[in-house]
């Protein structure tokens, strides 16, 4: 199992798009965000193939999420089915959390459906706490 930083080329392969001119505003919002160095994009590689993927951002325009200083935003963390329950999801997201804090980053704040229960558990397990905010 390898865990790297991935690009905006594999972003756009991974959601099916054939170039950044055929991407959905979502997917071009990501790349360039990528693209200037505010985004991260990690995935978790099994013999070639990714299986996971968690992504970062630095700074956005809504501060109690990515601040840019000492708050950073972890979002779409997926770990494809198959491969859950084995700690894969953990280690993904805690190698991530590391190489945050290298950076000086001391709060970490991530996006959860409420109805995702196996997911606030393990943000919960991680550390995580709880703060509602409604987002559209």
């Amino acid at each position: 199992m390898k865990i790297r930083k991935a690009t905006e080329h594999e972003l756009l392969e991974l959601w099916g798009y054939e170039s950044i001119h055929t991407a959905s505003s979502n997917a071009k919002f990501f790349c360039d965000n990528i693209k200037r160095g505010n985004t991260e994009f990690w995935t978790l590689d099994y013999e070639g193939e990714l299986v996971g993927e968690l992504y970062v951002f630095y700074d956005l325009e809504d501060r109690d999420f990515a601040d840019g200083k000492r708050t950073a935003y972890l979002c779409a963390f997926r770990v494809r089915t198959d491969f859950r329950g084995q700690g894969l999801g953990t280690k993904l997201i805690c190698h991530v959390i590391e190489h945050i804090k290298e950076f000086g980053y001391h709060r970490i704040s991530i996006g959860v459906d409420t109805t995702d229960m196996a997911n606030i558990r393990l943000y919960k397990r991680l550390g995580f706490t709880i703060k509602g905010k409604t987002n559209y």
